[in-house]
């Protein structure tokens, strides 16, 4: 919003026309109703080319700051070793998975013959307006006013205005438009290696309480002379660029220790945008990327980018296995440097706990297949077994899946790795070349396929092949008692303890167990096997039947599912207790006729009209309510549709607090059950 500074009203910038990268250029403001009498707004003067702030005196003294026009033409005119010393220009359909196992993947990688690469894209014909078309002109997006290197929004509509006015009185640039969530998405495929590599596309579950990320299809257009300044990619991401049309420039440094430390000092400077940050390292390296050409910039490369022409490219970002250290050095540098969640990886340390995860199940399998893991993967495993180890030292521990057990987890790496170590004649010693080519030769492993790309497509043929037999397969419905033993396995197992006899000792435990039990059933309502239920009551009577305090705590637990289910009674019910009515029923009864109040008739509170309900028995006969008078789900427990895409714009910091993943999760995995969805309203 913008004050005006007459009447001293407030208004929002988009009601009286008024950009946010325009609102810094002005020194007073005149409200529309105000500029009749004195006239328009009056703008900032400008005194200077060189600086953030023009409207400092330019007095010689000032050094030159990185975006400014000033700072451009010197760019321009700059000399710089050139990038063929470090580029590998290839063919697409050279650029394989198996040739980055077995060569790496430390340099750029230029790529002007398509053909192979897997990358589709609209052709060169494509114009900013048909991107207003696809993504829609009222998205809200982020530019870079370069002159200033400052953020502001605004609409991608005004931002198609502004690109396409001959007269632009500012140079802005845009480079953060992801729209893996728009119908552009259908016009571009990502080049294959780097959907194979990908950790998001390989190892994200399905099922994951967190939001999956985002971060391969990305948009950019910047007008003539936009520049953005040394940086590496978020979580030490690899990135891939294609130019639609136009032309860019990337000055690129490589990521040595030294460099690394010399960024990192940079970046945390008072002076960082006086300093050109290529004039403090050994080489800074010129690559000019033309139309048509797709460049892959590999883990913890700082570059710089300078737009030469008008340009319209696509890019993406992707975290991979070959460079597992690296990337955590990154994403440790960020913390570090306290980056802005705004521009971070997505839920990093959460895409972490899953790799690792998999990574087990590889390395378990290369070994029982005799196979010696390569060694960037096992370099890669223990990189990320320190970085696992602080992470759970570290508060909160929020992006731990909820499925996850991270002490056992990282137990049973550290084995794996161990036990490579520690068996020099076993066959199983990390190979020194990355892959198992022919060069490493015996032990089980084809010379033709790579060890990651085996696992891989194992895995996808498991996958397939179990889709496949249930969709054949006529979907089994299981009876109540069958659902019981299952979900209470699945308690005891998170709760890490053994038989219910053992649970029992501990009746926090078994009160959690109750709890989770009770709950199921009171969301599943069925019309079969009602008694069941009943046996999670009588065992729990039965041994605390002497335990006030733990009936209590038990009362609680099932008053508090009640409740979350919509059927707890908050009133006496008219019959008695001992009528064949049941406590259930009653429950389910009073919750229909709208109870959301805590008070009886007589003044009583809920949890003094279950004391006075007692608990029921199974000789005591019960009905459930029908089904389809059952109130409706508040909207905090219906089905949630999926959930947007989310890339590194949309977290804003926000994280699920400590605990809080795993109640939603376990309550949305069971109203999940498609099955049991017809008693829902």
């Amino acid at each position: 919003m913008i004050e005006c500074d007459i009447c001293k009203d407030w208004f929002h910038g988009s009601c009286v026309q008024v950009e946010e990268h325009h609102a810094v250029d002005i020194d007073v403001y005149h409200c529309p109703n105000c500029d009749v009498k004195h006239g328009p707004s009056l703008m900032k003067r400008r005194n200077n080319c060189h600086r953030h702030d023009y409207t400092e005196p330019d007095d010689g003294t000032q050094p030159v700051q990185a975006g400014t026009s000033k700072f451009v033409k010197e760019l321009q005119n700059r000399t710089f070793p050139s990038a063929e010393d470090i580029l590998i220009r290839m063919k697409g359909e050279q650029v394989t998975t198996r040739f980055l196992e077995r060569h790496g993947f430390n340099y750029p990688i230029a790529v002007t013959e398509m053909e192979g690469l897997g990358l589709k894209l609209p052709p060169s014909t494509f114009s900013i307006r048909d991107v207003e078309q696809y993504v829609g002109g009222d998205k809200v997006i982020d530019v870079i006013d370069v002159a200033r290197q400052a953020d502001s929004k605004m609409k991608l509509g005004a931002f198609v205005k502004y690109f396409t006015n001959p007269h632009r009185p500012k140079v802005l640039n845009l480079i953060s438009l992801e729209f893996s969530d728009t119908k552009m998405a259908e016009l571009v495929e990502v080049p294959i290696v780097a959907q194979k590599m990908s950790w998001v596309e390989n190892y994200w579950p399905d099922d994951s309480f967190f939001p999956k990320p985002f971060v391969q299809k990305y948009c950019l257009m910047g007008v003539k002379d936009s520049y953005t300044d040394f940086h590496i990619d978020f979580g030490g991401t690899s990135v891939w660029y294609h130019v639609l049309w136009g032309e860019k420039i990337f000055y690129l440094i490589e990521p040595t220790s030294t460099n690394l430390a010399l960024y990192e000092a940079w970046s945390s400077s008072p002076n960082q945008s006086e300093v050109f940050f290529g004039d403090k390292v050994e080489k800074c390296y010129k690559c000019v990327v033309s139309q048509g050409t797709t460049l892959l910039i590999p883990t913890g490369w700082i570059h710089g980018v300078l737009t030469s022409q008008d340009c319209m490219a696509f890019g993406g970002n992707f975290l991979h296995n070959l460079n597992i250290g690296m990337q955590l050095r990154c994403y440790e540098m960020e913390r570090r440097l306290k980056t802005p969640d705004l521009f971070k990886f997505p839920y990093f340390e959460a895409i972490c706990w899953y790799v690792a995860k998999n990574l087990l199940e590889m390395l378990k399998e290369l070994r029982e297949d005799n196979c010696p893991p390569p060694t960037y993967l096992v370099d890669g495993v223990k990189a990320l077994i320190s970085a696992l180890k602080t992470w759970l030292k570290r508060e909160p521990t929020s992006e731990v899946p909820d499925h996850i057990r991270p002490n056992h987890l990282i137990k049973e790496l550290t084995k794996e790795i161990r036990y490579l170590e520690e068996e020099p004649g076993s066959g199983n010693r990390p190979v020194k070349t990355q892959g198992c080519g022919a060069s490493s030769g015996t032990n089980g492993c084809p010379a033709t396929r790579s060890a990651l790309e085996r696992f891989c497509q194992a895995r996808r043929a498991r996958r397939a092949a179990r889709r496949l037999r249930e969709q054949q397969q006529a979907p089994k419905v299981p009876t109540n008692l069958d659902i019981l033993e299952q979900h209470t396995r699945e308690v005891l197992k998170r709760l890490e303890v053994g038989p219910l006899e053992e649970v029992s000792k501990n009746a926090l435990f078994y009160v959690d167990w109750i709890r989770n039990s009770c709950l199921f059933f009171v969301i599943l309502k069925s019309h079969s096997e009602e008694n069941c239920v009943f046996v999670v009551f009588n065992m729990f009577l039965e041994r605390f039947s002497d335990d006030g305090q733990i009936l209590r705590k038990f009362k609680e637990a099932i008053q508090g599912m009640l409740s979350m289910a919509g059927l707890l009674c908050t009133s006496k019910p008219e019959r008695p207790a001992s009528t064949p009515e049941s406590w259930w029923s009653n429950s389910s009864q009073c919750a229909r006729q709208g109870g959301g109040g805590t008070m009886d008739s007589q003044g009583n509170s809920s949890s003094e009209a279950w004391d006075n309900q007692g608990f029921p028995s199974p000789e005591a006969g019960y009905q459930y309510g029908d089904p389809s008078m059952s109130p409706p789900l508040h909207p905090s427990k219906r089905h949630a549709p999926n959930p947007p895409p989310i890339s590194n714009q949309a977290t804003k910091g926000k994280r699920p607090k400590k605990g809080m993943a795993t109640a939603k999760q376990r309550l949305g995995k069971i109203l999940k059950l498609n099955r049991h969805s017809h008693v829902f309203v």
